[in-house]
């Protein structure tokens, strides 16, 4: 692992209590290698129960800038550089999300993307497999998170780390057609908790 990801699971591991994740290491031709970090965060219920949260952090998109595919130079050091944080409860028989996410986080590098709060970026397929359950999540909607962002050494931009909420391909066409702000809002409306992967879709109006 070379700068500055060390320093981005260091910040990492401290805001997560120094606890130990478990690790996913995934490749994708012509690409470097994303891992995806699985802290879990205990409830006060049982431990391993349904109501634990499981955060799911990429470790390695601000490997490089993002730049914009447009753009006829590229500069190796300067731009905005991010990682993904995906949090859901319940996730013991839930398979396949790592790799989802460090789909998204590989974007900038094999697509060009910017990734941003308010992007939107569509897998076009469930985000995870369950037995037994259609999974209606195909796309993610990314904000702010609540982990600090990282300063790396000048000319560097810090580090963001830009949270993914899985939403239904309804809910994404909704997004496409009233903006984050208006999904956001018919969540609260509807009580809806993002954090459940077994949620109903928001049925905004």
């Amino acid at each position: 692992m070379s700068q500055p990801l060390d320093r981005v699971r260091a910040h990492l591991d401290t805001h997560f209590g120094h606890a130990e994740p478990a690790v996913a290491s995934v490749t994708f031709l012509g690409a470097e290698t994303i891992d995806v970090l699985r802290y879990r965060e205990p409830s006060d219920g049982p431990a391993d129960g349904p109501d634990d949260v499981v955060s799911y952090v990429s470790l390695g998109c601000s490997r490089h800038p993002m730049v914009d595919p447009t753009a006829m130079l590229a500069d190796p050091e300067l731009g905005p550089r991010a990682e993904v944080v995906l949090r859901l409860r319940d996730t013991k028989a839930i398979t396949g999300l790592a790799r989802s996410l460090a789909i998204v986080a590989a974007s900038p590098a094999v697509e060009g993307v910017v990734l941003m709060p308010d992007a939107l970026v569509d897998l076009g397929g469930p985000l995870w497999a369950k037995a037994s359950v259609r999974v209606p999540f195909t796309a993610v909607l990314l904000g702010d998170s609540d982990i600090a962002e990282l300063p790396l050494d000048p000319p560097r931009d810090p580090v963001r780390f830009l949270s993914a909420t899985p939403i239904t391909a309804t809910e994404a066409a909704w997004v496409r057609l009233k903006g984050a702000d208006a999904m956001r809002e018919a969540w609260r409306t509807d009580g809806v908790d993002v954090l459940d992967p077994n949620r109903p879709a928001a049925q905004p109006n």
